[in-house]
């Protein structure tokens, strides 16, 4: 009789998981429509060895094209989901933007470039349903936060002459390339990781010491270059994980470049306490207004004179 009592409740347990997804769906929906979007939660934007990679697309009302950004969650590239990228998500929605928060395959099992060959796929998909999703093609950019502004930052600096053969131009496909860029708590470099500490062996397959070139080929910083799109930083200030220095390079060889580019530190702030600052966030897409909608200011100003 136990027995049966308990394989009742879990057939009633597997149900209500099973129904979760339309259910938060629909919640998200009914939601988004009283702010001025919509929200179409689990798209497939990729297939990678049986394996569905998803987004969720959080898309302004209104005629557009509106510009796009492709939001990267963090998580030590080991774990986390598109849902931790929710509330910016909602932000940038409600500001004239088609959003896409992705979920992409994770350490150890996936190893680097495993990450940046995703976000890559990402934006081709947006380039490829722009009109399905009112994206201007010409106006991408990429915001994510720790691990996430990392792959965000190296894919912005990784033209397509870059050493990854998934970012070679293909006539049959969309441009990978981002024109805007936002990189919280990015680690921009890993020359502060000590040689002989394992630390992230799980993502780059070994230490510092044994495979050198692998750590710098995973450093944006290396392939910064004059054609880069314009990046704006934000960090805590006491940020004992990442090292606030890190981005302040990455910028300050930007600005070498001749790119357009500038660092917030947030004062007082930790690693985790920076995630979601709304001052960082709300200059952040101020940027972003400044970068990937200043064109259609111009436009406006043009006319009303």
């Amino acid at each position: 009789m136990h027995q049966v009592k308990v394989s009742q409740f879990n057939a009633h347990v597997g149900t209500f998981l099973a129904l979760v997804p339309l259910l938060l769906a629909l919640a998200l929906q009914a939601e988004a429509a009283d702010d001025g979007f919509q929200v179409q939660a689990d798209v497939p934007y990729a297939e990678r060895g049986g394996e569905t990679l998803r987004m969720n697309l959080y898309i302004p009302k209104g005629k557009g094209p509106f510009p796009a950004v492709l939001l990267v969650h963090g998580g030590a590239w080991k774990m986390g989901n598109r849902w931790h990228m929710h509330s910016v998500g909602r932000q940038l929605a409600s500001r004239g933007y088609t959003a896409a928060s992705i979920t992409y395959r994770l350490a150890p099992e996936h190893r680097f470039p495993a990450q940046l060959e995703d976000c890559a796929d990402a934006v081709r998909f947006l380039r490829s349903h722009a009109a399905e999703y009112k994206i201007d093609p010409q106006r991408v950019g990429g915001f994510g936060y720790s691990a996430g502004g990392h792959l965000v930052s190296l894919l912005g600096v990784c033209g397509e002459n870059a050493p990854f053969p998934f970012l070679a131009p293909n006539p049959q496909q969309p441009s990978s390339r981002l024109q805007a860029v936002v990189g919280g708590g990015a680690p921009c470099d890993f020359d502060w990781i000590d040689e002989d500490q394992p630390t992230l062996a799980y993502w780059l397959g070994d230490t510092r010491k044994n495979i050198p070139k692998i750590y710098e080929k995973a450093s944006p910083e290396t392939f910064v270059s004059p054609d880069d799109p314009p990046m704006f930083f934000y960090h805590g200030a006491q940020d004992r994980l990442v090292p606030l220095e890190s981005p302040q390079k990455m910028s300050a060889a930007l600005k070498e470049a001749g790119v357009k580019t500038s660092v917030y530190a947030i004062p007082r702030a930790g690693h985790l306490g920076a995630r979601r600052d709304p001052v960082s966030i709300e200059k952040a897409i101020r940027f972003l207004d400044e970068v990937l909608k200043g064109d259609d200011e111009e436009s406006a100003e043009k006319k009303a004179s």
